[in-house]
């Protein structure tokens, strides 16, 4: 391919070991996507006249239906995508030679990735939005279901299911911002930087951009080429995503244990033992948890490279895209089939009472009633703690204590502190904004719900612009 000043072609073992159409190919449409706003650019500022446009334009069709009906089979010899549709295009239109006028393959490859990732973030926030509306959707429907709160893995306070449902739509939501501060990064044309210092000829950087339906060319040429912050922040969000989701599967995955019990996982997504036939393995959920490291592992791989290279462009950036791609592949598999296992994803609520029952999750609950009899929290905490001593060295729990014996531990209590030992109580007295009492998880869905429309507004006027730059 390269001649020139070379007196040797590449050695075969040489064009194996440094191609990278296992990675590109499947950003040719947006390379030639890219190429197309390229040419019209060229022939705006009169560098190509209009016929000539319009045939290399013409030919740059051919070749992206030629791809799409898999009658193009690129060849390792060319290296990447980018040589191989110029190669083909030239063959079939010789005007094709004057394609590359102005642009270095450096410029093109951050444009043709950044189109491609454009196309696939918007994708997966459709998924994600539709992850968000089953969370909403759980947690309306299991509004006063009351299950355990946990810390350290110990039985703490009672809590609206709702609620908890509520905790991973403002986890997955956020990962949602940091979806847009990602696609925000993205969305800058490198097209015109050249292969790091800009070009001599008469090129309008703005006029690709629009075409391309960037929000602005990008600033710097040394840095436009050099750069892979906006990929870090698509492994950002993807690692945020992904760990998000292999939380939410750890404790999907207790929960349904013999030993806790309460949450029933639907047959269908999880499967049996080759051996023991009682056997009912989450393993949708496991693979999710294990899946997770290795989208840790990619962006903490672009991090390694990228700490050693100068400025600007050097040969190991070719692989920034091998980790990603993964990663997204990843956590896009990990939304399609999480969200339906969530739909069908159900608590035994009489089996999450009896847990709460035979405990002292309502101690926090008399802690607070004696504060409001003018007990300072400290000596409030410590009673409390007494009466809980009391209880484990006699084998109860608080709702088997007499009036009597609470009047003899705790001096301050009346006949309504009976009235405290109530898990329906218990949660809804927990009304302030953002609890977990019934009336603040309602108002927790309600703003959910409206704070998934803007969301959903907004993701369709971008589709809209952005669909004007599909050629």
């Amino acid at each position: 391919m390269w001649k020139g000043r070379f007196e040797e072609e590449p050695a075969l073992m040489v064009q194996q070991f440094t191609q990278s159409l296992d990675l590109d190919w499947r950003m040719a449409e947006h390379d030639i996507r890219g190429s197309i706003a390229h040419v019209r650019m060229l022939a705006k500022v009169g560098l190509l006249q209009e016929q000539e446009a319009e045939k290399i334009e013409e030919g740059l069709r051919r070749v992206r239906d030629e791809i799409a009906e898999g009658r193009f089979v690129p060849s390792e010899a060319l290296e990447d995508v980018h040589m191989n549709v110029e190669s083909r295009l030239t063959e079939l239109e010789p005007l094709g030679a004057k394609l590359h006028t102005a642009r270095s393959r450096n410029d093109q490859t951050a444009t043709t990735v950044r189109l491609f990732l454009r196309d696939r973030l918007i994708a997966l926030e459709l998924s994600l939005l539709t992850l968000l509306e089953v969370l909403l959707n759980r947690a309306e429907a299991q509004l006063r279901v009351i299950v355990s709160g946990y810390t350290h893995l110990q039985q703490a306070q009672p809590i609206s299911m709702g609620h908890y449902w509520m905790a991973w739509f403002e986890a997955f939501a956020r990962d949602c911002d940091r979806l847009n501060f990602a696609l925000s990064a993205t969305n800058e044309c490198p097209l015109g930087a050249g292969a790091l210092a800009g070009s001599t000829l008469p090129i309008d950087r703005q006029i690709t951009s629009e075409l391309l339906g960037f929000d602005c060319p990008t600033r710097n040429s040394l840095d436009t080429v050099g750069q892979r912050d906006y990929m870090a922040d698509v492994h950002h969000f993807a690692s945020m995503l992904a760990l998000h989701t292999s939380r939410l599967a750890e404790d999907l995955i207790i929960w349904s244990s013999q030993e806790f019990g309460w949450l029933k996982l639907p047959d269908s997504f999880c499967t049996g033992s080759s051996m023991m036939p009682q056997k009912k393995n989450p393993d949708v959920l496991e693979l999710i948890r294990g899946k997770t490291g290795q989208v840790l592992g990619h962006f903490m791989d672009l991090l390694i490279t990228l700490k050693g290279l100068p400025m600007t462009y050097d040969r190991d950036l070719q692989e920034d895209k091998r980790g990603l791609w993964a990663s997204l592949d990843t956590v896009e598999a990990i939304l399609t089939v999480l969200s339906p296992m969530l739909t069908r994803t159900e608590v035994d609520a009489e089996a999450a009472r009896a847990g709460l029952e035979k405990g002292f999750a309502l101690a926090t609950d008399v802690a607070e009633h004696l504060v409001l009899k003018g007990v300072p929290f400290r000596d409030a905490h410590w009673k409390v703690g007494q009466l809980v001593k009391y209880c484990l060295h006699q084998d109860k729990y608080l709702k088997d204590l007499s009036l009597d014996e609470w009047r003899e531990l705790i001096p301050e209590s009346g006949p309504e502190v009976l009235e405290l030992l109530s898990l329906e109580a218990s949660v809804e007295r927990r009304n302030t904004y953002g609890g977990t009492g019934f009336e603040a998880v309602k108002l927790q869905i309600t703003e959910g719900r409206e704070r998934l429309a803007r969301m959903k507004l907004s993701l369709e006027k971008r589709r809209k612009k952005w669909d004007k730059s599909h050629f």
